[in-house]
């Protein structure tokens, strides 16, 4: 909205062993993992072989109407996303599901994640007379998966020699005419895991919020590099490209996932209350109450208030009715567009001394404005603290951190200069090494690159985030 990080996206799947309301199962889902994604989302069914889609800019309830569900019918599979632009622009051609027809049948494939070869796929496909539609990295996938298809015997077979080529983050459903597989890249960059509800139907999703929605109690996470394949044969599993170093986006606990999510074993809920704790002992502040920014912060601030005795209080009120997707066109609105959607509860903070917590500080502008309502409403002094660490470089894979120019941690190198800037009284940021600890003992692996600028893979060498945009013309072969 106003400075704030952005989240990625999201994917659903369903394999269902008799025709069944598939779509609708796709819906509720795609509902579940709305905040993983506000621009555009997508549904395609398939029911004998036969692909039905829909897709459209805009939230799950806009674009799907109970007419849209029903004209996608009976199916025996479904795959779904929901959509924010980490890579490409809002290219209609970049919403999702991609659904390809080729020799050997037809694909819908759903991608959460960024490649780091992107460039050097699209350039080897259109070489080879590709055409590429839209912007976005998941058609490298959708092409890699196909060429390699018209040699395996088999569309499992070919997402497993495919993943040899592709680089980056990817957590993907793909739907068949007979199968629905699941995979995700070696490192597990992005959430995914799997589900059964009590009539025998599989369900593929981001996060376990959605597989709940589904009527789908977790199975597991599926493992990073690991290859499922849903189908009438049962579920099956290839582990070739299992084995490396777990790198899970730390992030996902911090803010991505919803609070009810369940991910490689840890709950997020608790994870943020971890982190409200390691704050307070790592950063204690002299104070009256503590409050923390809607959502995400707001159990990180539960967690420091049970820490170190200072009492919870609510602090704002967060207004229901605008979205993440809320623009300020012009500068007196975007001056103005913190009030519209946060307003301070003045008891809560007058004549007090404040403890704010927060996800994140990306470019510094909002903490600036938020600070700056808490003093209009009499708060005595303000110290923030943040339950992540600080971003100083920037993500390639499937995050929106993708230029350190705009990082207020990367121009101000000190948490006291940074807290002059946005005008708090102090500041103090999560460590590294806590960071690492919010899953508890769950034993997982994490990608800190935003933090350290230490990747698990070598970065690309085309990194803008709108790379595919600019006119042909103006890329070059090897």
């Amino acid at each position: 909205m106003v400075g704030s990080l952005h989240e990625e996206c999201g994917v659903f799947g369903i394999w269902s062993p008799v025709q069944s309301a598939v779509a609708q199962n796709a819906y509720l889902g795609l509902y579940a993992l709305q905040h993983r994604g506000q621009e555009s989302c997508g549904i395609a069914v398939s029911c004998d072989g036969v692909f039905r889609q829909h897709r459209g800019d805009g939230l799950v309830g806009e674009v799907f109407s109970a007419q849209t569900l029903d004209s996608l019918g009976q199916g025996n599979i479904a795959v779904g996303h929901v959509r924010y632009s980490t890579t490409g622009g809002k290219n209609p051609n970049n919403i999702q599901p991609i659904v390809i027809c080729h020799m050997k049948g037809n694909m819908a494939l759903c991608h959460n994640g960024n490649l780091v070869n992107a460039h050097e796929l699209r350039q080897q496909h259109e070489l080879h007379g590709a055409i590429f539609h839209g912007t976005a990295d998941t058609e490298s996938i959708a092409y890699t998966i196909v060429s390699e298809r018209l040699k395996a015997p088999t569309t499992q077979e070919a997402v497993a020699q495919a993943m040899y080529r592709i680089q980056g983050a990817y957590s993907c459903v793909l739907m068949t005419a007979t199968k629905l597989i699941a995979f995700r890249d070696p490192h597990g960059f992005r959430p995914l895991c799997y589900g059964r509800t009590a009539s025998g139907e599989y369900v593929v999703a981001s996060e376990s919020c959605a597989l709940e929605a589904a009527q789908a109690h977790l199975v597991r996470d599926i493992e990073p590099g690991e290859i499922v394949v849903f189908s009438d044969e049962g579920v099956s599993s290839d582990r070739r490209h299992c084995g490396h170093r777990p790198s899970l986006c730390v992030f996902e606990y911090i803010y991505f996932a919803r609070p009810d999510s369940i991910l490689q074993g840890a709950c997020v809920h608790s994870a943020r209350l971890r982190a409200g704790r390691f704050l307070a002992q790592e950063s204690p502040a002299q104070a009256d109450v503590v409050i923390g920014v809607p959502d995400s912060g707001i159990d990180a601030a539960v967690g420091f208030s049970q820490e170190s005795g200072i009492p919870y209080g609510v602090g704002f009120l967060k207004n229901k009715y605008i979205g993440r997707s809320f623009i300020a066109p012009s500068q007196q609105m975007r001056e103005t567009a913190v009030k519209i959607k946060l307003n301070v509860i003045g008891e809560t903070v007058r004549g007090k001394r404040v403890v704010l917590i927060d996800d994140s500080i990306v470019r510094g502008t909002t903490s600036a404005r938020i600070v700056r309502l808490l003093r209009e409403a009499g708060a005595l002094e303000v110290h923030m603290r943040v339950s992540a660490p600080p971003f100083r470089y920037p993500c390639f894979f499937g995050t929106d951190v993708d230029s350190q120019e705009n990082l207020i941690a990367c121009r101000l190198h000190s948490a006291q200069e940074i807290a002059r800037a946005i005008g708090a009284d102090s500041l103090a940021y999560l460590s590294v090494e806590a960071a690492h600890r919010l899953a508890g003992d769950a034993d997982c692996g994490y990608c800190d690159g935003c933090f350290t600028g230490n990747y698990p893979v070598s970065i690309p060498e085309q990194q803008g985030k709108n790379r595919f945009e600019q006119p042909i013309t103006r890329r070059t072969t090897k």
